[in-house]
């Protein structure tokens, strides 16, 4: 028979990897799909979001969801005023059905740079159609931009404003899927879990 103490380390040292892996700070892993450009690319100018809606972009993913996507967005005023803003996934058209909605990311007054959002369940998608990304407002301050550039050359999609295809112009974007690392902890605990299996001898 199995021997029940390295029975139960094999369990207490999964459990401990599963807790460990779903509650502890780990870091993650990016998986970039689909992009027009990376943070090393100049160039480029801003466009007001509030203003000009609906805008956004259209992309074709290769993969079989959406795990987050990445803008460039800045606040050209300083008054103060910080901003919310989530992202909708749609498909059809720039206003077409919402798929999903990113969590709502907050950035204060002056702000200017990257910014993830998550998908809270990545949203399932299907791979060689186009879809389409487009950043709202939740609240605050409404003259906040994001980056846009007509030598980007992106072939899977286009840059939309006012609702307005914008051929040969493309937002800045990467998107794709986030893997989580397990931590330290958690790889420990599967390798003293691996290591009591080993020894378990069956009589």
């Amino acid at each position: 028979m199995k021997n029940p103490l390295v029975l139960s380390c094999i369990v207490s040292g999964l459990a401990i990897a599963g807790l460990t892996q779903g509650h502890a700070q780990g870091t993650v892993t990016f998986i970039f799909d689909q992009q027009s450009a990376t943070e090393s690319t100049g160039g480029g100018s801003a466009v007001v979001i509030q203003a000009n809606q609906p805008l956004g972009q259209s992309f074709t993913p290769s993969l079989s969801s959406v795990g987050f996507i990445r803008l460039a967005l800045s606040d050209p005023t300083f008054n103060s005023l910080g901003a919310t803003f989530v992202v909708n996934l749609r498909d059809g058209s720039i206003t077409g059905n919402i798929l999903g909605t990113s969590d709502s990311v907050t950035m204060p007054d002056r702000f200017a740079g990257y910014v993830d959002f998550f998908f809270a369940t990545p949203v399932s998608i299907t791979p060689g159609t186009q879809y389409y990304f487009q950043p709202s407002l939740v609240s605050g301050d409404a003259s906040w931009t994001i980056r846009s550039y007509n030598a980007y050359a992106y072939s899977g999609g286009t840059a939309y404003n006012n609702g307005i295809a914008a051929p040969g112009f493309d937002l800045w974007f990467r998107e794709g899927i986030v893997v989580p690392e397990p931590t330290t902890t958690a790889l420990f605990a599967i390798g003293l879990a691996l290591v009591a299996l080993r020894r378990i001898k069956i009589r």
